[in-house]
């Protein structure tokens, strides 16, 4: 069950004095505990309730603490809201039908029923060109990506569920006038947060030396 408007879920500390506050390395145990429980919950899994005004702010400042070569801040999301679901939908069924247009109603209806899945649901946009040109378009996305893990991390830690969702429709031009893309920007993934209708077993995490190696001295 997401947690309720409980003062201690938004601190008016700084991070510094409260892990100041911690036992010697009890701060590193919570947090490590936040992150391998952390695991995605599909959009049709996600209800109510969604994360409140407060705990909103506390998620998406949570991006604010990626790291960010030049301060360019290379993201930002765009939230959908249950007004704009159907303006959404409308963009999905019309991307299905500029990559087919031999598409059934059947299909174009399932394209549109995914906007209406997570109670909360925002759209990641990178922003890769334009600024400081030293900062290249990988070094953006690696910032995106930390950002959209800070959120995921910051939900999860509230007991909301969450997933990433990507697929074709990204590309289309009906998602990109939706949102009003400029050049230099992309789509990234649409981000899915709600209260997990139930847990799933946990996934095997891949050990540490299957993805670190050490290089030889010369």
């Amino acid at each position: 069950m997401a947690c309720g408007k409980d003062d201690s879920v938004l601190p008016d500390r700084p991070a510094e004095t409260l892990l100041a506050l911690a036992a010697p390395g009890e701060a590193a145990e919570l947090l490590a505990a936040v992150i391998h429980s952390r695991q995605t919950v599909l959009p049709k899994r996600l209800g109510e309730p969604a994360p409140d005004a407060m705990q909103l702010q506390m998620i998406l400042g949570s991006a604010a603490a990626a790291p960010d070569h030049g301060q360019l801040t290379p993201w930002r999301f765009v939230i959908v809201p249950e007004i704009a679901r159907s303006r959404l939908a409308d963009a999905f069924a019309a991307a299905l039908i500029e990559r087919d247009a031999q598409a059934t109603t059947e299909q174009a209806e399932q394209a549109r029923e995914k906007a209406y899945r997570a109670p909360l649901l925002m759209l990641a946009v990178g922003q890769l060109e334009g600024g400081d040109p030293e900062v290249d378009a990988s070094e953006r996305l690696i910032s995106a990506g930390c950002a959209i893990q800070n959120i995921l991390l910051t939900a999860h830690a509230m007991g909301f569920g969450a997933a990433l969702t990507s697929g074709k429709a990204l590309k289309s031009p009906a998602l990109r006038t939706l949102f009003g893309l400029e050049p230099g920007e992309q789509a990234l993934c649409f981000v899915n947060i709600g209260t997990p209708h139930k847990k799933k077993p946990a996934r095997a995490r891949p050990g540490v030396d299957s993805y670190v190696s050490t290089l030889a001295g010369g």
